[in-house]
């Protein structure tokens, strides 16, 4: 800068010059909306694809992207890419491939949030997506059609923790030609990696396990560099065609497999236009919840399985939706996909009237009433009045579970603290 400056350029300018390095143990916040780029060159070649770089805040972040290579590492995927929500990472994810008049296929035992982007919104963008019970496979190979672009089903379902069959899921879904996506939130790739079952793409909640402290929202994309965008060419055409907005560069084969062309345009379009952007901020702290995701979740489903064999002995429950439970249904599911243990979100149903779920809740002194899971502190919603409540009576019994149907998250306290906080409760309402 030269030395003759004014007052007002100094007090800008002055003690930073960018792209400085500097030496942080960890990574730091890059709090920044914007890049210099340092030539009209550099900035050109950003911006047409052919240099790597940063452009703006909006489609990524130098702290954003140590936790996308982060978490691609531990899917064993080739890139991913981070958003501002869950629920933007399944948006993203599924309009990336699927445009007006074309199809989805997708599991009916969804988190309520889920089901009103799929059956909704996207109705409203002219995308169709067929629900089918995740465990009939003969509904997944039934449903799918031409037009279908994606199958999409949560690993571990919420509430009642169904397991999916993803080998035989994504068989069918590799039949049909289309990726299979699915949403490991609940499992983290610490429980499960579903590259290794053939899944070809993942979405996470980082919200939930992954920050585990219910600080900061975040979503991220995986792409596991399994599916073949280039084997049929006309279904394909966002890859395998000339880049409208780059000119004459075809995503498929400048970016390949390798170099993820399915997100390259996921982040170019989708998120480009649509603007989920992950602050700088969450990135960071999302960062530092990662770091401790084993060691957390060694605990929690510790807890849990313990917590579920409680509940199952006591006369105030129904039925217990745990598949760590020899007796659940996803059991041997639960066994070959979940060796380390089935998660720590579960439900149970109650063995009461309808008017004392409500106090059964509000009596928990440990449990907090909060709608979010994976968090540190233990939580209790009632899915039917609040995350799901959308879902009408018959949605609700195909997605497996009714009005006395209760779901817990179970945190990082003292074990023997939650089983004592549950057995005060459903001791009162079973004294009545």
């Amino acid at each position: 800068m030269p030395e003759t400056t004014g007052f007002a350029t100094r007090q800008v300018r002055t003690g930073y010059q960018p792209g400085t390095p500097q030496n942080t143990a960890i990574p730091p916040i890059y709090q920044s909306v914007a890049y210099d780029f340092g030539s009209f060159e550099q900035a050109r070649d950003i911006f047409s694809l052919r240099r790597k770089g940063n452009l703006y805040s909006r489609t990524g972040n130098p702290t954003q992207a140590v936790f996308e290579q982060r978490l691609a590492d531990l899917d064993d995927g080739v890139a991913a890419l981070a958003t501002g929500s869950g629920q933007s990472a399944v948006a993203v994810a599924l309009l990336t491939l699927a445009k007006s008049g074309q199809h989805i296929v997708a599991a009916r035992q969804l988190y309520g949030g889920t089901v009103d982007l799929l059956t909704d919104t996207f109705a409203d963008f002219g995308i169709e997506v067929t629900l089918v019970d995740q465990d009939d496979l003969d509904a997944w190979r039934a449903a799918a059609r031409p037009e279908t672009r994606a199958f999409f089903a949560e690993t571990i379902g919420n509430p009642v923790a169904s397991v999916l069959d993803l080998r035989a899921v994504a068989d069918i879904a590799h039949q049909a030609g289309v990726p299979l996506i699915v949403d490991n939130t609940i499992a983290t790739p610490y429980l499960l990696r579903p590259k290794d079952f053939g899944a070809d793409i993942t979405v996470y909640s980082a919200t939930k396990f992954i920050g585990g402290h219910g600080s900061s929202l975040g979503g991220v994309i995986v792409d596991l560099g399994t599916f073949d965008f280039g084997a049929e060419p006309q279904r394909w055409t966002q890859f395998t065609e000339p880049y409208p907005r780059i000119g004459d560069l075809v995503l498929w084969e400048e970016f390949g497999r390798e170099r993820s062309a399915y997100l390259v345009y996921a982040k170019t379009k989708i998120v480009h236009d649509l603007g989920p952007a992950l602050s700088p901020f969450n990135s960071f702290q999302l960062l530092q919840g990662l770091e401790t995701l084993d060691l957390r979740l060694e605990r929690q489903v510790g807890s849990a399985l313990a917590i579920a064999q409680f509940l199952d002995g006591h006369p105030a429950v129904a039925k217990v939706n745990y598949p760590g439970l020899p007796d659940n249904r996803w059991h041997a599911a639960a066994q070959r996909y979940l060796p380390r243990g089935a998660g720590s979100v579960f439900s149970f149903d109650l063995a009461v009237d309808d008017s004392k779920v409500a106090k059964f809740i509000d009596s928990l002194q440990l449990f907090a009433i909060v709608a979010n899971i994976g968090d540190a502190r233990s939580l209790v919603v009632h899915p039917a009045t609040t995350t799901h409540s959308h879902l009408g009576d018959t949605q609700l019994r195909d997605a497996g579970f009714g009005y006395r149907t209760v779901r817990l998250s179970i945190g990082l306290e003292n074990l023997e603290d939650l089983v004592d906080d549950l057995r005060a409760s459903l001791d009162a309402i079973t004294e009545e």
